[in-house]
């Protein structure tokens, strides 16, 4: 069993790692090669966390990304629904479709326990911690 992140779900994870240690706006291009991806690339991957309010996003000659006060505390399981969608979607694991609910699959009660257990540890995971000093120092 093998249970991943998408691709952009890491990048996203790595870029508000990488804009909490920046001083200021972090161009597109550095933020790409900070986080080991293409530059035409980073905007599917900020898009999401620019959308939520954690990030903000500048065009322009000195654009770039940089972190809201609101990114500090943020925790994986919102991260990760941001980029991914909702962690409980109705999808049966073993069908790829809706669950029938009456007629579930023989691993629906396990797959559902194991599923809460998760969403419930990401939960408490903080991706960045509060930042008493403002953003970017």
């Amino acid at each position: 069993m093998n249970i991943t992140f998408q691709r952009r779900t890491d990048l996203a994870l790595l870029a508000l790692r990488r804009l909490a240690e920046s001083e200021g706006v972090t161009s597109r291009s550095e933020l790409a090669s900070e986080t080991g991806t293409t530059s035409s690339f980073i905007p599917q991957v900020m898009s999401p966390l620019v959308e939520a309010g954690w990030v903000t996003s500048s065009r322009g000659p000195g654009g770039g990304y940089r972190l809201t006060e609101s990114a500090f505390g943020v925790r994986l399981l919102e991260v990760v629904e941001a980029i991914e969608g909702p962690s409980a979607d109705g999808t049966c694991v073993l069908r790829d479709a809706p669950c029938p609910g009456e007629d579930s699959c023989p691993i629906h009660v396990i797959w559902t326990e194991a599923r809460r257990v998760l969403v419930e540890g990401f939960d408490r995971v903080l991706v960045l911690q509060p930042n008493t000093q403002g953003v970017n120092r």
